[in-house]
């Protein structure tokens, strides 16, 4: 019989039955014995709880109807004592209604007097597999505690109430508080007021056909008001089946020594292109000094020879100031001097300011008209950095002949600036590198461009300083479009 076999491969769980009715008992006993099971019987009640005090048991068969403690009583304080036992309540036909009310109580299942071994076995087979199945999900739950547990990010998961579900003791490390009996206690209580909370508002409060994360970077400072560490914050709600938030899952990264190293790097490099700057505008000075003549007469191989020291010095002043530039976005104060602008205003001046050279290599600059635009708040000085930066890299990469357009419209809450060349062009497998610190692009058309491999690394930090961002469009031979995205003012 399918109920013996399945009743054969489980084995181990011990049971318990309670019941007044010693044929009862005995049947239960006989028929589940022989299976191989750890079977003890209690005639009352109070034998029954007596026993389950003292020794665990994985299922119970309970009567319900049993003189002086019912089973009502004895159902009450199993689940108290031993939450995860599996009650199968034995009832008569007439006490069905007693059956269901007990299984909205707690228990498992009901078996209905007078009953065959075959659906014992059965109901006993459906209540191994559930405990089983519990077990499993009590262990998978015990590996996940101990793994969050011991990750270095901090975790915290509410519920759709913004009530702690689980936090990990780095979470708790991170916002210096004791993590004993947090548990149920509101986000509001345990870090009221702060972005992280800003950050779970904003996942719960997510439509249903809509999934991003909340990212944010916070700064812990200490006592003098100093920043001490920094902990990247990231949110995201969780579902059910339907797409409804069940709550949100918050996972805390310390950045604090990244971010410090990224501050040595930065002041390592202002003070080596603050120290390499003077040096060479000195020399500079000195070999214009030279070729102007006012050191004696030079001739025209040393004037020749000369020029081109020139010109590799003024590259290399060109790489300090970028420098200096991109250490000046990274240590942030490109977000801390902002001012509201006019966009049209700059994208006129700069494209005026271009035009020029654009002429000289027989290339078109065109501004389209401009719709009515918005104002920006932004740092000018970079924002126009952004734009030069654009606009000289399109000039630098389309071959005389060729065109560059920029346009610029509104964009849900960004100002778009799309910068157009027809120039040479971008391979996809290249697309991804060409905005990192010193990369530039090496092949037969692109060999006599001279740069630094700064500009488009300068440009991205520019932009997601301010909170927007870029996107490239390319193909080899059939040039390039640019697209930055900047919020604007009262996004």
């Amino acid at each position: 019989m399918n109920g013996v076999a399945t009743l054969q491969n489980f084995g181990g769980p011990s049971i318990l039955v309670i019941d007044d009715e010693e044929r009862i008992r005995e049947g239960c006993r006989k028929v589940l014995c022989k299976e191989g099971f750890d079977v003890e019987t209690a005639a009352s009640g109070e034998i029954g709880l007596k026993m389950i005090e003292e020794k665990y048991y994985d299922i119970v068969l309970l009567d319900l109807m049993m003189p002086n403690l019912s089973g009502f009583d004895v159902l009450s304080q199993v689940k108290y004592l031993h939450p995860d036992a599996v009650i199968i309540v034995i009832s008569g036909y007439a006490t069905i209604e007693y059956s269901i009310k007990a299984m909205k109580n707690g228990a498992f299942d009901f078996i209905p007097k007078p009953f065959t071994p075959d659906q014992l076995r059965v109901l006993v087979t459906k209540a191994i597999e559930y405990t089983r199945a519990l077990k499993d999900i009590a262990n998978e739950k015990s590996r996940m505690r101990v793994l969050i547990n011991h990750l270095r990010d901090g975790v915290l998961a509410v519920d759709a109430e913004k009530r702690l579900v689980l936090a990990n003791p780095a979470f708790f490390q991170m916002f210096g508080c004791d993590g004993e009996a947090k548990v149920g206690l509101s986000v509001s209580e345990l870090c009221g007021g702060s972005r992280v909370e800003s950050l779970i508002d904003g996942a719960l409060s997510m439509p249903e056909g809509e999934f991003r994360e909340h990212a944010e970077e916070l700064v812990c400072e200490d006592a003098g008001g100093l920043p001490e560490a920094y902990i990247s914050a990231s949110c995201v709600p969780f579902r059910d089946r339907a797409g409804r938030n069940l709550g949100a899952i918050t996972v805390l990264h310390d950045i604090t020594a990244q971010k410090k190293m990224e501050h040595i790097k930065s002041d390592f490099v202002s003070m080596v292109s603050h120290e390499v700057r003077s040096p060479l505008n000195s020399v500079l000075a000195q070999l214009h000094v030279i070729t102007d003549g006012l050191a004696g007469e030079v001739t025209p191989k040393q004037m020749e020879i000369l020029g081109r020291a020139s010109e590799k010095i003024k590259s290399l002043l060109s790489l300090s100031t970028e420098l200096l530039d991109l250490a000046r976005v990274e240590s942030g104060l490109a977000t801390i001097e902002k001012e509201r602008v006019n966009p049209a205003e700059i994208l006129e001046d700069q494209a005026a300011f271009h035009e020029p050279a654009a002429r000289e290599k027989q290339i078109t600059l065109e501004l389209l008209p401009l719709p009515e635009l918005p104002p920006l708040f932004v740092n000018r000085r970079n924002f126009e950095e952004v734009l030069s930066n654009l606009i000289i890299n399109a000039i630098k990469y389309t071959p005389p002949g060729g065109k560059v357009v920029v346009s610029a419209a509104t964009e849900d809450k960004f100002l778009k600036i799309t910068v157009c060349d027809n120039g040479f062009g971008i391979a996809a497998e290249e697309q991804d590198r060409v905005f990192a610190p010193f990369y530039r692009i090496k092949n037969e058309k692109t060999r006599y461009t001279i740069g630094t491999g700064l500009g488009l690394a300068i440009v991205k930090s520019i932009i997601e300083a301010h909170g927007g961002f870029i996107r490239l469009q390319s193909e080899a031979d059939r040039g390039s479009v640019f697209d930055v995205y900047f919020p604007l003012a009262d996004s």
